[in-house]
């Protein structure tokens, strides 16, 4: 005898995901899945499959001061590569003005 499987939609398996994400910090994937009636494995399947980022929440302090952190190393890195650049085309235009100065002919 056939076993009969159980078809979700597109639409289900994108909140079930959305809903999952927004639990994960309360709940264990296991007790999401036991909530909404949902095997396991196919809670894992749509999550690989339809997570979006955007919808987790930074809720971790930790994690947040270490994206702070990085964003201010690389604030840093991004003022040291404009004074770097500044300092060189300064130099530039101060080579050019010596080749113009000196390329002239001598009378």
């Amino acid at each position: 005898m056939r076993e009969h499987r159980q078809r979700y939609s597109e639409e289900f398996k994108r909140e079930t995901v959305k809903f999952a994400q927004e639990q994960k910090q309360k709940k264990t994937m296991t007790e999401i899945a036991e909530d909404i009636k949902v095997p396991l494995s196919c809670l894992h399947e749509w999550m690989s499959k339809y997570r979006e980022f955007e919808n987790e929440p930074v809720v971790v302090e930790e994690r947040l001061k270490k994206l702070e952190r990085e964003l201010k190393e690389k604030e840093r890195e991004l003022k040291a590569k404009d004074k770097k650049i500044a300092e060189t085309e300064e130099e530039l235009a101060i080579v050019k003005k010596a080749v113009h100065i000196f390329s002239r002919p001598k009378k």
